[in-house]
């Protein structure tokens, strides 16, 4: 009695979903033999596929995040998120519409200014420049410059009649604090030969330092009274620059700021103004998505064509389990557990492996660009200083269910073949 009760107790244990002895069965079979080595080796490249495709993923999505998120940020720290505009004409009454539109809810910061271009020089180069005129405490209000401050300071920056600017310019121009950089701007005096351009000296109190090439070697920071003096602009401002709480929801507040404003004024908002650069980034985030999963589904592909080479190679093994007493519903699953555990492992792998990447990102573009002896992500081209990677959970957690579930799919049609198979026909000829 007992010999029978162990011996119908083994059908039972092995028959049970998931047991130990289907999980020791495809573990078992993955492992590397002589004979089935061709087998390890696609289960191998397999494991390497999902890895490299689960990493590639997270890193160009991080990546991608994070160079938006640091374009947005100087953009929009050196930028207001709103501007006001004469409609046609300067801002003649500035002072009086600023305090009206501050009075706007979720306005914190309204800055009138002067803005032009001008050719800056000095004995020894030149180029162009970007001068904006601001009082001193609105300045130092624009965090993403006083925050930033390389070399000079702010203090008395009104009465000092001098200039700040980017840390790149004035690398150009090879100036630094103390030192005069000679301005020219084509709105000058207007004689009977035509328009005399204004030319003006001025010291270099500040250099700062944005992050954004862009902005680093073309801004220039000039007191309001100076510019206005400067462009001859008169008591006008060029443009009223607004800052608000949330400025993922500037169109909210573009009609509120409009109407105190007045009907002489345009309003414009940073979304229309970098519209088509934004437009651009989400596009190519979107197909660099679409590209880099097509490494997942050549990873899937993989399992597949391994499966099935390891259900033909297993044939007769298949025959004898079942002989013994395993359901097509167990040796299924023990083909499902094989293929699943190349994706799970590979993916978890990945996972880890774009993790550590993304940490460690800047060092390791130090390092290729230091072996290579090439500079990797130039600043003016990527407009940015340095690499940024901004690992979105919500993404992370996508990609990892996505190659979960292209793993565990891939290993279906294999197992049910595997489950389908009879054994009469594969021991017929044993």
């Amino acid at each position: 009695m007992t010999e029978t009760s162990s011996m119908n107790a083994v059908p039972d244990k092995a028959t049970r979903a998931f047991s130990g002895f289907e999980w020791m069965v495809s573990l078992r079979y993955l492992r590397a033999r002589r004979r089935e080595g061709f087998i390890s080796v696609i289960a191998g490249f397999s494991f390497a596929g999902v890895m490299l495709g689960v990493a590639t993923l997270i890193i160009v999505m991080a990546v991608m995040n994070g160079f938006r998120t640091e374009l947005l940020d100087k953009i929009l720290g050196l930028n207001g998120h709103v501007m006001v505009r004469g409609l046609g004409s300067n801002l003649a009454d500035y002072d009086a519409v600023a305090d009206a539109i501050r009075r706007v809810q979720g306005v914190t910061r309204v800055a009138p200014m002067v803005e032009g271009q001008v050719m800056a020089s000095t004995s020894v180069s030149a180029g162009g420049a970007y001068v904006r005129g601001m009082r001193a405490e609105d300045l130092e209000g624009l965090t993403s410059v006083s925050d930033n401050l390389s070399f000079g300071t702010l203090d008395g920056f009104d009465e000092s009649g001098g200039v700040a600017v980017g840390i790149r310019l004035a690398n150009m121009l090879r100036v630094t604090v103390g030192d005069e950089i000679t301005l020219l701007s084509p709105r000058g005096a207007v004689t009977p030969f035509g328009t005399a351009p204004r030319v003006r000296t001025y010291p270099v109190v500040a250099v700062f330092e944005i992050g954004m090439s862009e902005y680093d070697s073309s801004v220039m920071f000039m007191p309001l009274g100076e510019a206005q003096q400067f462009f001859r602009t008169g008591d006008t401002a060029t443009a009223l620059e607004v800052m608000v709480t949330h400025p993922d929801d500037v169109n909210e507040y573009r009609a509120p700021i409009g109407m105190a404003a007045g009907p002489l004024s345009q309003v414009w908002t940073w979304q229309q103004t970098n519209q088509s650069f934004f437009s651009a980034l989400q596009v190519e985030r979107n197909v660099m998505f679409l590209i880099l999963t097509l490494i997942l589904l050549v990873a899937a592909l993989n399992i597949i064509s391994g499966l099935i080479m390891l259900v033909k190679d297993k044939g007769r093994d298949i025959a004898v389990l079942r002989t013994m007493g395993a359901s097509k519903g167990s040796v299924l699953r023990i083909f499902l557990i094989a293929g699943a555990s190349i994706g799970f492992t590979g993916t978890i792998a990945g996972l880890v492996l774009g993790t550590l990447f993304c940490a460690n990102i800047e060092s390791l573009r130090l390092a290729l660009s230091a072996l290579t002896g090439t500079e990797l992500f130039s600043p003016e081209v990527y407009f940015l200083t340095r690499m940024p990677a901004e690992m979105d959970p919500t993404e992370v957690v996508s990609v990892v269910l996505m190659s979960l579930t292209l793993s565990l799919g891939a290993t279906l049609y294999p197992a049910w073949r595997a489950a389908s198979l009879d054994p009469v026909e594969a021991l017929r000829y044993e």
